[in-house]
């Protein structure tokens, strides 16, 4: 005896028919090399924008292509404070008064890797700075150096609060101080995209040479194709003239032999025969360019038999008028 299922079974079964679904379609999309393409486009954009600062705050952002971050509200020329710094490993942020600059620093770690970062804001008649550098490795020299440049790279801005473009100059000096005593490494700062962007620029246009390759490719094989269909049909067109002609021949010859048959009335018969089975064939033929050739020659045979046949029957015909007159 059957039991039915009570309402909490059939909700369960409910679930988990939902649950099995997605799972049966992701299985079905990474067992297909188009699935797994997919997936692996999605990874690498979602690596790309991960690296190229999808979650970063405004600062980072700003700074990943600029020497110089200025919070809304500060009294900032940033065109002449990116000409003051140039292409200095420096980033200076000037965040509001009681910004936390060390969060500020970190902030943007991701983005100002090689560089000296100072944070600073206004208080009252000095300056609030806060350095980090990210130059150098973790060694104790490294760590001895970079701190020595987080405490250098701030002294003197402070008799220019009122004049922040005045300070960076000040703060630029100091920086090249500590490049000629060697404290901070000399070069410009490079910008460049992330690896991500590098393999998905990449990867557009190995997909456009590829695709216009597989369009030049697959263009000249559909038009030899095409050209071999088209040959093709040509050949089937002559051959098919070619033996309704023929055919047209051997009908007359039998026709004018069907008056004279004389002595030759057995192998008349017989090509007739012969020529009716043929005509079925050919009636019926709708073949290739050999088959249709070779159909022809058979009825050319049939035509020659047919020439011989009437040369026979005139012979036959002269003889017996000429024993008739002797």
């Amino acid at each position: 005896m059957s039991r039915v299922a009570t309402r909490p079974e059939r909700s369960a079964a409910r679930r988990g028919a939902a649950v099995t679904g997605p799972r049966r379609l992701l299985g079905r999309l990474v067992g297909t090399a188009f699935g797994r393409a997919v997936l692996a486009c999605l990874a690498l954009a979602g690596w790309a924008l991960w690296t190229g600062g999808i979650l970063d705050g405004p600062a980072a952002r700003q700074v990943r292509g600029s020497s110089v971050y200025a919070a809304p509200g500060v009294d900032l020329d940033r065109a002449a404070a990116e000409r003051v710094i140039g292409n200095r490993r420096l980033v200076v942020l000037i965040m509001e008064p009681g910004a936390d600059l060390r969060e500020a620093c970190d902030d943007t770690e991701r983005a100002t890797q090689g560089t000296l970062v100072l944070a600073m804001s206004r208080d009252g008649e000095d300056w609030d700075t806060y350095g980090c550098s990210r130059l150098g490795g973790d060694g104790a020299r490294d760590l001895g150096r970079a701190m020595v440049a987080e405490t250098t790279i701030s002294r003197g801005a402070d008799a220019f609060v009122d004049r922040p473009v005045e300070a960076l100059k000040v703060i630029v000096l100091n920086y090249d101080r500590l490049v000629r005593a060697g404290l901070v490494p000399d070069g410009a700062r490079t910008i460049s995209p992330s690896l991500p962007r590098y393999l998905l620029a990449g990867g557009a246009v190995a997909g456009a040479v590829a695709g216009a390759a597989v369009l030049w490719f697959g263009g000249r094989r559909a038009g030899r194709l095409a050209d071999a269909r088209r040959a093709g049909r040509d050949a089937r067109a002559d051959e098919r003239a070619a033996l309704g002609a023929a055919t047209a021949v051997l009908a007359q010859q039998i026709i004018d032999l069907d008056g004279r048959v004389g002595p030759v009335a057995p192998a008349y018969r017989r090509l007739a025969a012969d020529y009716v089975g043929l005509l079925d064939e050919v009636s019926e033929k709708d073949g290739d360019a050999e088959a249709l050739r070779r159909l022809r020659e058979r009825v050319e045979e049939l035509s020659r038999r047919a020439a011989d046949l009437a040369d026979d029957a005139a012979s036959g015909r002269r003889g017996t008028r000429g024993r008739g007159r002797r």
